[in-house]
């Protein structure tokens, strides 16, 4: 009867310990959210790999729009994900101050005290500008004698121009619009369409200019330019992980583990890992993952 007693006893404590173990295992189940563009889903992958190589364990919840990134954050849908700070600037809290939102460190700062009373709290930025551009093929530019925004704007009124757009940028209160009555622009067409068929309407002369990221590697691989903002319209998108309050306090090692972007990814390599996949047409995963082992970030 003792014998049965003790055995009984060591199962009770080993199954404490094994329930122990798994809750342990499921307190450092994270949720990252993001985007529908190359990008975000490459630095998904690049956060999702960093986290799990430090015994996270995740699931991703990728592919929507911007504002719907966002509420799935503020509904506790997701823990984590990439945003810009001129997005949330611009698009989420509605400002327009140009010395603020021109200004990295600036703008930066703003969002950032401001959701620190929501409780969603932006880490470390990366230091590289996504901001949106204006692109045209490098041959028709040099043709039409276009260097900037104004250039084209001017053209605007004297030959029929078109203009491809994402719905997002032609909804945005930073978007098309703002920037047709800030230059002066009369296109004689803008066509809607999803932002990776910008790339190739334009490069297949469907279109005359469009939107597109500065980042983007297919502007350098199809001979695009990018037309200066010489008026200073577009804000400073530089992205940052923004993290619920609640999860930072259970895991600071987050901001620690993803710090590491900060400096290793520069604007240079942000452009090859998009041009890989969508250029080469490789997974963002393993796109993710073959950069952070060159760059000794995980084995």
């Amino acid at each position: 009867m003792r014998r049965i007693s003790i055995l009984l006893l060591i199962l009770i404590i080993l199954n404490l310990f094994l329930i122990g173990c798994s809750s342990d295992k499921g307190s450092k189940k994270i949720v990252i959210g993001g985007k529908a563009d190359t990008e975000a889903y490459v630095l998904a992958n690049l956060a999702k790999l960093l986290l799990e190589d430090n015994g996270f364990e995740i699931d991703t919840q990728l592919g929507v729009k911007s504002i719907l990134a966002r509420k799935a954050l503020e509904t506790k849908e997701v823990d984590l994900y990439y945003d810009y700070t001129g997005t949330a600037y611009t698009v989420y809290f509605k400002q327009s101050n140009k010395e603020i939102m021109t200004d990295s460190e600036k703008v930066y700062d703003w969002v950032k005290r401001r959701d620190a009373k929501e409780g969603l709290i932006w880490l470390d930025k990366i230091n590289y500008n996504n901001t949106y551009t204006i692109m045209m093929r490098e041959d028709q530019a040099e043709r039409l004698k276009i260097a900037s925004i104004s250039d084209l704007a001017a053209k605007t009124g004297e030959i029929a121009l078109s203009f491809g757009t994402d719905s997002e940028f032609y909804n945005r209160p930073d978007g098309l619009q703002a920037l047709a009555n800030t230059y002066g622009i009369d296109f004689d067409q803008v066509v809607k369409m999803s932002a990776g068929i910008i790339y190739k309407a334009l490069k297949e002369d469907k279109i005359d200019s469009g939107m597109g990221y500065s980042t983007d590697g297919r502007i350098d691989a199809f001979n695009f330019i990018n037309l200066e903002d010489n008026k200073g319209f577009f804000p400073v998108y530089n992205p940052a992980p923004i993290v619920r309050e609640e999860v930072l306090n259970k895991h600071p090692e987050i901001e620690g583990i993803l710090k590491v972007l900060t400096t290793k990814l520069t604007t240079r390599q942000i452009q090859k890992l998009n041009s890989q996949v969508d250029i080469e047409h490789e997974d963002p995963s393993k796109v993710a993952a073959e950069w952070l082992k060159e760059q000794g970030l995980i084995e």
